[in-house]
């Protein structure tokens, strides 16, 4: 019933004032105590563990967002040898893999979503992933927020794709339709040795923005979708196979995709089983 409810209340609420007034918050330098006793009711709540942090006093940070988008230490996240290995992009929890069937992405039980929506409705952009492999991973609020590359790349395009600001957790995952396909997020397309990837951020309730490392923050809002493209550049953006790629401002989900036949996921890789940066996935192959 508790879960009827809390699926039922997102449909009613106003969903983005709700997160921008969170991500101000989040932002918000002014008054230091209000923000150290949110973030040590925070790291207990949650189990958040600062010993892996490069600085260990969740107090030290001065803005919530800076605490939540912490560094980690040097070297505890070790990336997974192997030139053709997929690592994990983010610490979080498998959410689903698998095959793309045609147009529709797996989601939950029951539910499933458009490829075509999810990459912001443009069929040139989508039709390189027909009945490719996809996997999503949900990162929890005590997860380190930063993102990596799986594989090395570099940036083709990106897509901001304003939409609805649901909650990404399991319980909503398995009760709003299409749900990945109509919240905001932001699609980027890159170029591998292995063909392309997009890698999709999704955002959601409370999440105060995206952010990549080329662009800066994507707030959410807006009504058209809205792209740029990077490979015209003179000096292309190039990404090496762990590097950071972007960050959540409170916490999301990411969807990995790509075409068939390229990416081959570990056996033991399957729904639920917990990941963290760096963890091998699976493998790519060209095709």
């Amino acid at each position: 019933m508790l879960n009827k409810l809390f699926v039922l209340s997102q449909y009613v609420i106003p969903q983005l004032t709700i997160t921008r007034l969170a991500g101000k918050f989040a932002d918000s330098e002014a008054i230091p105590t209000v923000k150290n006793s949110v973030v040590k009711w925070f790291v207990r709540r949650y189990g958040v563990d600062m010993s892996e942090a490069l600085e260990p006093d969740p107090t030290a940070y001065p803005s919530f967002n800076a605490f939540f988008t912490r560094a980690l230490k040097p070297g505890v996240r070790p990336l997974a040898e192997g030139e053709s290995v997929v690592i994990s992009p983010v610490d979080g929890a498998m959410s689903q893999l698998g095959q793309i069937r045609g147009d529709r992405v797996f989601q939950a039980k029951g539910q499933s979503f458009s490829l075509l929506e999810l990459l912001g409705g443009d069929v040139a952009r989508a039709e390189p992933f027909a009945e490719g492999q996809f996997a999503t991973i949900y990162l929890a609020p005590k997860d380190y927020h930063r993102i990596h590359m799986p594989v090395a790349g570099t940036l083709r395009e990106m897509v901001h794709i304003p939409g609805k600001l649901f909650s990404v957790n399991p319980v909503t995952a398995q009760n709003v339709p299409n749900l990945f396909a109509r919240n905001e997020r932001v699609v980027s397309i890159f170029d591998t040795e292995f063909g392309p990837m997009a890698m999709v951020l999704v955002g959601a309730m409370i999440v105060g923005s995206v952010e990549t490392t080329w662009a800066g923050v994507v707030a959410p809002g807006g009504r058209e979708v809205t792209g740029t493209r990077y490979d015209t550049l003179e000096k292309p953006i190039r990404f090496e196979k762990g590097d950071e790629m972007g960050r959540f401002r409170l916490g999301s989900t990411v969807i990995l995709v790509f075409p068939k036949g390229v990416a081959h996921w570990d056996p033991g890789m399957d729904a639920a089983r917990n990941v963290r940066l760096g963890d091998a996935l699976g493998h790519c192959e060209k095709v």
